[in-house]
């Protein structure tokens, strides 16, 4: 009965045993058998762009899985790819990536040497208008400077332009390459779906701005300019750009949160549509194109003619008003700035959400050619919103302010200021004059009528004649302290 027992558990054991052998061996061989590599080019391909050093890739390709773990090499990505944002998914089918790996080794001269050495190569060696063809196995490598040791055993340095080697060595790939460890439920053509972030992508918005004859109406062409420092060429893609500031954790950790957007109805520009994306807007290309690696590409944003506008010269002294009740004044001359505003409304044939960028604005000349007249830039600017164009200082305009008098009073400070303004044009102009306070103020007299822009700016718009001189004098009270 004991040995009976004894045979009935030896018998337990070996079946466990070969049972355990067979699944340990089916696996082994699985993971034994030749990596599946995609190489194909993705079925359908979006990138999305942000102008903060970042994009967003999303791609489709097919491919067969056998049930079981695969061992796939999946070629083309970025090569400054963040794996930590990686998502593989199957359309069609159930799968697991189990694990990882990026390899980013890529093939040149010096790691196909590194190689071969204690290996037999053939090289090359120019003597005169002659090539001489030497075999031996590499000890080293320096450039176009080799050491070998031919099949006598002599050491032979040599200078070669030319090399033969039997194969590539293992290791090194030609692209980019992520290798995942993937467990498929069923054996299939799978569609997969791969997303992730890479870094060394940017885009940014430039204006060009012609302006008529008298500075009434304006045509804006707006251009975006995209670089692509990825790693890899996008070929035939969709395009996305996002404009605004997203917040990015800038190290230990990845952004990663679902894209969401919603459409919303506002008019098409050029070749792009505009539509919300969260609290930032997006631009959508309406067609497919192709951004190649270390390459910078334009295209057209929008357009739009005859958009009103208003030119403004203003004297800004921009003084810091805490120094009243001090020795502290202002005086001398001032040039004056020339601005160009108008409005991003649709009323205006505008409308649209603009991105931030540089406005280059040109205006034609007597013989009708357009001359360069000055550039400023903008923060991303909603619709609805006035654009302030800073183009630069007027020639024949100038201001001078000069502090008339100071008093102390009981609770305040008083103080007495003129500027002076001179115009030397041929036409009759409009200054707007800018105080910059703060405190407790009052202005107890002035020449010209003030408006209280808020506690911290006081305008005033003081008319000047063609060749003349106008006086804006007024009187300021601050609270003492």
């Amino acid at each position: 009965m004991c040995g009976l027992e004894v045979k009935m558990k030896t018998n337990k054991t070996t079946i466990g045993l070969v049972f355990v052998l067979l699944i340990s061996t089916g696996l082994a061989l699985t993971l034994l058998n030749a990596p599946i590599r995609i190489q194909s080019e993705p079925e359908e391909l979006e990138v999305t762009i942000y102008n903060s050093d970042l994009g967003v890739v999303k791609e489709y390709r097919t491919n067969y899985l056998s049930a079981g773990i695969n061992d796939v090499l999946y070629e083309g990505v970025a090569s400054r790819i963040d794996t930590t944002s990686v998502r593989l998914k199957s359309i069609n089918g159930n799968i697991e990536v189990l694990e990882q790996n990026f390899q980013y080794d890529l093939v040149n001269r010096d790691k196909i040497l590194q190689k071969y050495v204690d290996k037999e190569i053939t090289a090359y060696q120019i003597i005169g208008d002659s090539k001489e063809m030497i075999k031996g196995t590499l000890l080293s490598f320096s450039g176009n400077q080799l050491i070998l040791k031919d099949e006598t055993g002599e050491i032979k340095i040599v200078s070669v332009n030319d090399l033969v080697l039997p194969e590539l060595p293992e290791g090194l790939i030609t692209k980019p390459t992520l290798q995942w460890l993937i467990e498929s439920q069923e054996s299939k053509n799978h569609t997969l779906e791969l997303s992730y972030m890479t870094s060394g992508m940017t885009w940014k918005a430039d204006y060009v701005v012609v302006s008529n004859a008298d500075d009434t109406k304006l045509d804006l062409n707006g251009w975006v300019t995209i670089t692509n420092n990825a790693g890899t060429t996008f070929k035939d893609t969709a395009l996305k750009l996002v404009a605004g500031d997203v917040n990015r954790v800038l190290a230990g950790g990845a952004f990663d949160r679902e894209i969401m957007y919603s459409k919303s109805a506002v008019p098409e520009a050029a070749q792009f549509t505009e539509e919300s994306l969260f609290e930032y807007h997006m631009y959508d290309l309406q067609r497919k194109t192709t951004l190649k690696n270390n390459e910078q590409k334009q295209i057209s944003l929008l357009s739009s003619n005859d958009i009103a506008v208003e030119k403004e010269y203003v004297y800004d002294d921009i003084r810091s008003w805490w120094w009243y009740g001090s020795s502290w004044s202002s005086g001398g001359e001032k040039k004056i700035d020339v601005m160009l505003n108008f409005d991003n409304s649709e009323e205006n044939n505008l409308g649209i959400p603009l991105p931030k960028g540089t406005v280059r604005v040109f205006k034609k000349d007597s013989e009708d050619k357009l001359q360069f007249i000055g550039e400023d830039s903008i923060d991303h600017t909603p619709k609805d919103e006035t654009i302030r164009l800073l183009m630069g200082q007027a020639f024949d305009i100038v201001g001078e302010r000069k502090q008339m008098d100071m008093n102390i009073l009981s609770g305040w400070y008083e103080y007495v200021w003129e500027i002076t303004l001179r115009n030397h044009k041929e036409e009759d102009i409009v200054v707007t004059v800018l105080e910059r306070t703060g405190g407790d103020w009052e202005i107890i007299e002035e020449s010209h009528k003030h408006s209280k822009e808020s506690n911290n700016l006081i305008r005033w718009r003081v008319p000047v004649k063609k060749d003349g001189e106008t006086k804006l004098t007024y009187t300021i009270r601050y609270k003492r302290w």
